[in-house]
């Protein structure tokens, strides 16, 4: 365990940069062309009209698909769109090798509605633990990376979540309710309480950004997949937030958690929203 931590540690010093690159080249590639000028052909229902994808999705996909797993080898590569065409591919984050977990257009609806508010995804994980993580919102051009243990950072500058400002209203970003089970809903009725100001969450991948950099307080999300949260919560926690499901344990990214789940700027937070949610 030791030799491939450190083997994975080289990797990252040695290759980050690459990744970076990997995702922006993808981005440009197949995501921005595409942005705004999507025909109706490009666009496509999954499990109904709120779960879109389009061919900027699958293409920008293939590319990081492609670009990642020559990076590292003996990698492999767990993304949305694959999960969706083969279930089985989501049981390698259980596995032994490392394990790419992708995300190319994390708000889609925004994407297709030409809303800037989209980013892409990538984490990288080892035996069910995340590692390390890129967000690219490619309209700002703006990336935030994490690494487990060395911080981070939006654009080279060190990301700080802090604590939230007393007196006010906690921010917290909620699931849409189109993706909740009753059970959830009733969970995320919690958090109408005085003290807090919830309102719909937009790209899962922005809204931990915003979490990492302080402008949110909070998320209370009610689904599981992780090319969603992976790379967010890593983010969250390497800018010292905390994230907490209703089991009162960290989210698992290998699955199983108890849901609704929430990540915040810090442990009081997390352990406040927790409680609201189990109400």
């Amino acid at each position: 365990m030791i030799e491939e931590t450190e083997t994975i540690d080289e990797f990252l010093a040695r290759r980050s940069v690459d990744v970076e690159e990997a995702v922006r080249k993808a981005a440009a590639a197949e995501i921005m062309p595409r942005f705004r000028r999507l025909a109706e052909h490009e666009i496509d229902q999954k499990s109904g009209p709120h779960d879109l994808v389009t061919d900027a999705d699958r293409l920008a996909e293939r590319h990081l698909t492609d670009t990642l797993a020559a990076l590292l080898p003996g990698s492999v590569v767990v993304g949305e769109e694959a999960v969706h065409a083969d279930p089985a591919v989501y049981d390698a984050i259980r596995g032994d090798r490392p394990v790419w977990i992708v995300d190319p257009v994390d708000g889609t609806r925004q994407f297709v509605h030409g809303d800037p508010g989209f980013c892409t995804l990538v984490a990288l994980a080892v035996r069910g633990v995340v590692v390390a993580s890129w967000t690219y919102a490619p309209v700002p051009d703006r990336l935030a990376r994490a690494v487990r243990g060395r911080g981070a950072f939006l654009d080279g500058e060190r990301l700080h979540a802090g604590a939230p400002e007393p007196g006010r209203d906690l921010r917290v970003a909620t699931s849409h309710p189109d993706y909740t089970t009753d059970a959830q809903k009733r969970g995320l009725l919690g958090l109408r309480s005085d003290g807090v100001a919830p309102r719909p969450c937009g790209s899962a991948g922005l809204e931990y950004l915003a979490v990492a950099r302080g402008e949110l307080d909070a998320t209370a999300f009610s689904w599981e997949a992780a090319w969603d949260h992976a790379a967010g919560l890593l983010l969250v926690e390497e800018a010292g937030g905390a994230h907490l499901t209703r089991d009162g344990v960290p989210f698992r990214v290998t699955g199983g958690n108890t849901l609704p789940f929430t990540a915040a700027r810090d442990a009081a937070t997390a352990r406040r929203v927790v409680d609201l949610l189990s109400r």
